[in-house]
């Protein structure tokens, strides 16, 4: 059939419909009013009821059943939960009809209102609403703390704090609260409570019981706390103040009247990294430092810690003694080590001398071959002389570490010399002439004195001169022996008269006295021509021993300070 033949045949309909319509056009008043709105046609179909069985259900233990009853056949019946359709699981049942909806084991889920429709091609009636309640808990309980403390098994309180305790759990109908510390019964029945001020009698085990009535279902949950001390500030407290460097070991120990309380450590003011230097013991309280190096002053600072509070010490700088180091001896204040130093004569001259050490060395200055010293670091010379040649120590000593060291400098005073011996020698040579002057010059005098008042005595004169006519009692002049003419020459020249000269002798020995004999004109007489002085001898002064050999009486005197230029001849007189 083609389109032609399509088209005609819809021409033919529309003309029958119109033929019939106006074939059959029954009275106004037979004629059927339809409303406009078609949802008006549902009042023909009966509202349905519905049932559930049981109306109250315990989660995990009823089965419920929905129960839809209309009157109408040839209907389809729809299930709405919540307002919304209801979708089916493998929990729910259906019957065939679709009137009876069973949920096999019921859930909180499944608690809710349920209504049913019932429907037609063009109508739909829907039930009243029905309600399940699904009665379910408690719940796995957890307690925890209002005041942001961390949950979990353990938590940790400042002591003083207010603390508020809340069991969470969910629970159809709300369980009842029972709290427990240890086994003692709180008296506290709700999901909360609240304690002021806590301390440490409130620290332990709390247990809270929630209980269902409506399912008999109960449940015990668990928190354990803990009671921070107030945190006081600690102290760090070495094992000695008397530190030296190179020291076996130093003990750092972080003093706190906390118990239960973490420790930590830092070293200007970074936290503390262990090494083999910087070792921790157990606990972290006590800081071991081996090997102690000057440069391990710190600060050190612990910090102890719990979870509600922290208190960190004071910071400890240690003082290490250490040093003298090498000792380094500088002109005035120029830096440069020196080992020589050329200075004028009457210029003056500072020296310094250093040395690192802590606490600051003691300085001492002596000068080799004498036994000058000076205290202090720096050595002024205002004015240099010859005695100031030499060589000047500088010794640095550390009473607290026991050591000591030392450096030195060779000093040369430079300038023109008036003579090899110094003023000092000079002066000293020129007192001691004038003592020996004066000395000999009262003994002289003393001497000349002495024998002027004595008588004169005749003696003969020398051998090679005549002998005078001989006195009443001379009669018999002996003449003396060779022995005893020997002569003895003294450094006395161009004296008048007689001088005594005595030899001291042993206590038992006879005193011996010697004359000097001056020519003068002889009792008797005969003249002697003027005395001339002899002849100067031709071989040296005599200079005899001290001491008198024990058989032998020595007659001559040794000289005290000869002269050989000028002597007189002494005659022994018997």
């Amino acid at each position: 059939m083609g389109p032609a033949d399509l088209w005609g045949h819809h021409w033919m309909g529309i003309l029958l419909s119109a033929s019939l319509w106006t074939l059959w056009n029954p009275p106004a008043a037979a004629q059927l009013t339809l409303d406009a709105n078609p949802l008006d046609a549902t009042q023909k179909l009966a509202k349905p009821t519905i049932a559930v069985s049981p109306g109250t259900a315990i989660e995990q233990k009823d089965m419920v059943t929905f129960y839809c009853n209309t009157k109408d056949v040839n209907i389809t019946i729809h299930w709405v939960s919540n307002n919304l359709s209801l979708v089916f699981h493998e929990r729910m049942q259906l019957s065939k009809d679709g009137k009876n909806l069973t949920i096999l084991v019921v859930q909180r889920e499944d608690s809710g209102t349920y209504h049913c429709e019932a429907r037609d091609a063009l109508l739909r009636q829907s039930s009243d609403p029905i309600f399940l309640d699904v009665k379910y808990g408690p719940d796995p309980v957890e307690i925890k703390l209002m005041s942001g403390v961390a949950s979990g098994e353990v938590v940790e309180v400042m002591e003083g704090s207010d603390v508020t305790f809340l069991a969470e759990t969910k629970s159809h109908p709300p369980s009842a609260y029972t709290w427990f510390l240890l086994d003692s019964i709180l008296s506290h029945t709700t999901s909360t409570f609240t304690i002021h001020a806590v301390s440490r009698e409130d620290e332990g085990l709390y247990k809270c019981l929630v209980f269902n009535s409506a399912t008999h279902l109960s449940r015990l949950g668990t928190l354990k706390v803990q009671v921070l001390e107030k945190l006081t500030t600690p102290r760090v407290v070495p094992s000695s103040l008397n530190l030296v460097e190179n020291a076996r070991s130093v003990d750092l120990t972080c003093q706190t009247v906390n118990e239960t309380v973490n420790v930590q450590w830092f070293v200007s003011g970074q936290p503390l990294l262990p090494s083999e230097h910087l070792q921790l013991s157990a606990g972290n309280r006590t800081l071991i430092i081996h090997g102690l190096q000057r440069n391990d002053t710190g600060p050190y600072a612990c910090e102890v810690w719990n979870w509600g509070s922290r208190a960190r010490s004071e910071p400890l700088e240690l003082t290490i003694n250490y040093g003298p180091d090498k000792v380094n001896i500088t002109r005035e204040s120029a830096s440069k080590m020196v080992s020589t130093i050329e200075a004028e004569l009457n210029s003056s001259l500072t020296l310094q001398c250093c040395a690192e050490s802590k606490p600051g060395a003691e300085y001492r200055w002596t000068l080799e071959h004498s036994t000058w010293e000076h205290l202090g670091e720096q050595l002024l010379i205002r004015a240099l002389t010859w005695e100031h040649n030499g060589i000047y120590n500088c010794t640095a000593s550390n009473p607290l570490t026991g050591l000591a060291r030392s450096a030195s400098v060779l000093v040369k005073v430079v300038g023109p010399q008036s003579s090899s011996l110094s003023s000092g020698a000079i002066a000293g040579i020129i007192i001691g002439i004038l003592a020996v002057i004066a000395v000999a010059s009262e003994l002289g005098y003393f001497l000349y004195i002495r024998n002027a008042r004595r008588p004169s005595r005749k003696t003969t004169e020398d051998p090679s001169h005549e002998t005078s006519q001989p006195t009443p009692k001379e009669e018999h002049p002996t003449e003396p022996s060779s022995e005893s003419l020997s002569p003895e020459y003294c450094n006395i020249s161009q004296l008048q008269g007689r001088i005594r000269v005595e030899k001291m002798q042993p206590p038992d020995l006879p005193e011996e006295t010697y004359e000097t004999k001056l020519p003068s004109a002889s009792p008797g007489g005969n003249s002697f021509s003027p005395w001339k002085p002899p002849p100067k001898p031709l071989m040296p002064p005599l200079r005899l021993p001290s001491t008198v050999p024990k058989n032998t009486e020595s007659i001559y005197e040794e000289l005290v300070n000869p002269e050989p230029n000028t002597y007189v001849q002494i005659n022994s007189s018997v």
